[in-house]
């Protein structure tokens, strides 16, 4: 295995001074929990940094999509939210019932989110490109009594299934003015709410948040999370992501998926930073622009993003002042070692990917600020996470494998604060993921001699050709190497002879010229970088490739395009041509 690691310059001491890993208990002592005893979310990201006397600080700053700014103090912040959960008591919501979110990046979502958590409800966001039967299927299987959205997303998506839901009670719309027939105005109702509202006894283990996962593969599972998630929400953005008090941090998930909650609210909050939170769509002007006008200091954005970033040049970064840039990280999916490379010539720093899933609930394995880099390497476990590499026996079991580089199923021992509870009405299938201690992820990965974990592919993603497991990332990586390549990724095809053979979709840069010299070009180029069992042995060339909406490269569905089978549900894809 290559390394081609980026040292880091002076490494950064951990700033509770001790030097050592944290663990679980230690981190719940960097929280300060409910006055009255337990734990509650929206107390440890908001209330709390008024309680201690920094609510003047700038807790949330919106951009709209025409550029115009407001802020929010966490005193501010506090009083809306405060409204919110009264809005809610006065609707007769009970601790445990499902509030959802369908809106855009607007405050009244992020002031939904908290509110929900402090009346002890537990918020679900949905995301807003979301058609109608995905928004059904969500709401009916969490049992939604609460929707907030807009006006023109109810009239548009809404409305027309309102009679297959049954326990959908209220719907709030965030819109100022007239609200469609059978809403209400939640400007209205937070107007006629009292700005003081104090939190009921909150358990660590009563449920929270509830994400559904993107359906790619199966129905949606509800994965359902605990107050106690915090405890590894805040330790995680400090050490994964080196957030500071004061810092000006950006995250540019959508808050309709779990990374826009766990790091584009609950995390940053926590943390005492100020959070930006820009209603634009990608821009690659506007985000260098936001950067340097915001000052932000910690940027968390996609591999997709990065990418298309990547695309539009090196050259258009250096015309921004980026000075303010401490630390960028990345998740969604694997970062390309490319990538990785490609972020030190723009911003003078690599790109430091991580990893977590849905049910992990936060950032278990990661690139920190205080270790060196390894392109293309998802990083080390985080303090307090054990992770490793297993192989599942015939009995069920699992057994861990200690050889460095052996490629297997990445397992974590249960029991982390952020860990998914259940999948809603779904026991047996949270069963399944389970053997012993040990959570099953689904990913394929192997762990290098200094302990770093890399990431092969999802389990029914790994492609079986003349006797050798292929990861597709290893190959997708390679071809990214060459500079026409804009992103790529590949699929198994059925062969004859070989059970499966690589078939590659690529985009390429601006100014390129589709040929077939370009594609023998390329055949050679991964033939001589992969080996000929592992490169590609076909090579399509095509505009977008299909990704979810989070960012994720739909491989399932290109290989149903391909071989002509059923494409499933594809209420999350972005694009495809």
């Amino acid at each position: 295995m290559q390394d081609d690691r980026i040292t880091k310059l002076g490494a950064v001491p951990r700033r509770d001074g001790s030097g050592r890993a944290l663990d679980w208990v230690e981190a719940r002592r960097l929280l300060d929990g409910l006055p009255s005893g337990g734990l509650n979310i929206a107390y440890e990201a908001v209330y709390r940094h008024v309680a201690r006397g920094d609510g003047h600080r700038c807790a949330l700053r919106f951009i709209d999509k025409r550029g115009r700014r407001s802020d929010l103090s966490y005193e501010a912040l506090a009083g809306e939210v405060s409204r919110f959960a009264n809005v809610l008591a006065r609707l007769g919501v009970q601790p445990g019932d499902r509030v959802f979110g369908l809106a855009g990046r607007v405050p009244s979502l992020y002031v939904a989110a908290l509110g929900t958590l402090a009346h002890r409800a537990v918020f679900c966001p949905l995301f807003s490109a979301f058609g109608p039967d995905p928004i059904a299927v969500r709401l009916k299987t969490g049992r939604g009594r609460v929707l907030v959205t807009s006006s023109k997303l109810y009239t548009k998506k809404v409305a027309a299934i309102r009679d297959r839901l049954p326990e959908l009670e209220h719907v709030l719309v965030v819109d100022a003015g007239l609200a469609p027939e059978g809403t209400l105005s939640l400007a209205q109702l937070m107007q006629e709410a009292p700005e003081a509202y104090e939190i009921g006894p909150t358990d660590p283990e009563d449920p929270a948040l509830l994400h559904f996962t993107s359906g790619t593969t199966g129905t949606p599972k509800g994965a359902l999370h605990v107050h106690e998630a915090v405890v590894a929400h805040h330790v995680t953005g400090r050490d994964a992501l080196d957030l500071r008090p004061g810092d000006v941090f950006w995250c540019t998930a959508d808050p309709g998926w779990v990374t826009g909650t766990s790091y584009g609210i609950v995390a940053p909050l926590t943390c005492g930073v100020t959070m930006i939170v820009d209603e634009g769509e990608f821009d690659a002007r506007r985000w260098y622009g936001c950067i340097a006008s915001e000052h932000v200091a910690v940027w968390y954005t996609s591999p997709t993003a990065a990418r298309m970033l990547m695309k539009a040049g090196a050259e258009l970064a250096r015309e921004y002042d980026l000075s303010s840039l401490r630390f960028i990280a990345s998740v969604g999916e694997p970062l390309n070692p490319e990538v990785v490379r490609w972020s030190v010539d723009a911003f003078g720093m690599p790109i430091h990917d991580n990893w977590w899933q849905t049910e992990t609930g936060g950032i278990m394995i990661a690139n920190t600020i205080e270790r060196d880099v390894k392109p293309g390497s998802m990083g080390r476990p985080l303090p307090g996470v054990e992770a490793a590499i297993v192989e599942r026996e015939p009995d069920g079991r699992v057994r861990v494998v200690e050889e460095p580089g052996v490629e297997g199923e990445l397992a974590l021992r249960r029991g982390w604060p952020s860990m998914f509870r259940a999948y809603v009405d779904q026991p047996e299938r949270y069963a399944k993921c389970f053997a012993g201690d040990w959570y099953l992820t689904g990913d394929l990965a192997r762990v290098d001699e200094d302990g770093y974990f890399w990431f092969v592919g999802r389990t029914d993603d790994v492609i079986k050709s003349a006797g050798h497991l292929i990861g597709p990332f290893e190959v997708e990586s390679a071809l990214m190497e060459h500079p026409v390549v804009a992103e790529a990724a590949v699929i198994g095809k059925p062969d004859p002879v070989a059970g499966d053979i690589i078939k590659a979709f690529v985009t390429l840069r601006p100014g390129t010229e589709v040929s077939p010299e370009l594609e023998r070009d390329l055949m050679a180029f991964a033939r001589k970088r992969l080996g000929p069992a592992v490169a590609p042995r076909q090579i399509d060339f095509a505009t977008e490739l299909p990704k979810t909406r989070s960012g994720k490269i739909m491989r399932r569905l290109l290989r149903a395009r391909e071989l002509g089978l059923p494409e499933g549900d594809t209420s999350t894809l972005e694009t495809f041509t």
